[in-house]
């Protein structure tokens, strides 16, 4: 079994050292199964329930960095207690989970611990929390600015118009106009049209 101290250490590698011990609270209180993933574009985390024996649930995408994975961690947490509270009888980012969400992340922005911008970003997001922070356009773009990039790795919203270029996954596009909040961008190979957020990571390809 893991000890609270090696849950700790485990934690400082991926959250903020002052979110660290409300984060084991949780994990302790409702036998959290937290499980760090590899990079899915489709989603920077996700919720499972006790099914079979089986404990609660938090996937996480490795590669966040430490502010975005405390608000995906708690985003996922929110879900948890609205299951417990609500079972299945409730929309999934509906208004009941919309409360849990905002009274879980409330006490880490009075306390400090987001750098001034993703705070600023985070009182307007919770007003009204979508179900992916990605979809908040001012939020997203204070996170990304503390993303580690690797060289060459740019914004979508960087890469010229009508250029190529490919996402984490390798899935590569040909970037469009900017349609209200995302890019028009038709997969290189395909043709299908796909709507990219505009701070998504992309790479140029020649």
């Amino acid at each position: 079994m893991v000890t609270e101290d090696q849950l700790r250490i485990a934690l400082l590698k991926y959250i903020p050292e002052d979110a660290v011990t409300t984060c084991v609270e949780w994990i302790r209180k409702h036998k959290i199964s937290v499980r760090i993933k590899h990079t899915r574009t489709t989603k920077n985390g996700d919720y499972r329930p006790p099914f079979n024996g089986a404990n609660h649930t938090i996937t996480i995408n490795h590669d966040l960095n430490p502010y975005a994975f405390l608000i995906t961690f708690t985003h996922e947490v929110a879900h948890l207690t609205c299951f417990i509270k609500h079972g299945n009888r409730v929309m999934p980012h509906g208004l009941e989970w919309k409360e849990e969400f905002r009274q879980l992340l409330i006490p880490f922005i009075k306390e400090d611990i987001f750098p001034d911008g993703v705070r600023s970003a985070l009182l307007n997001y919770i007003k009204n929390p979508a179900a992916s922070s990605c979809s908040d356009s001012n939020l997203m773009k204070s996170l990304k600015a503390f993303d580690n990039r690797d060289e060459g790795w740019m914004h979508v919203e960087d890469i010229p118009l009508d250029a190529k270029f490919e996402i984490k996954n390798g899935q590569q596009f040909i970037r469009g106009e900017l349609r209200r909040k995302n890019y028009n961008c038709h997969d290189a190979k395909t043709g299908l049209l796909y709507f990219v957020p505009p701070h998504m990571d992309a790479r140029l390809i020649d």
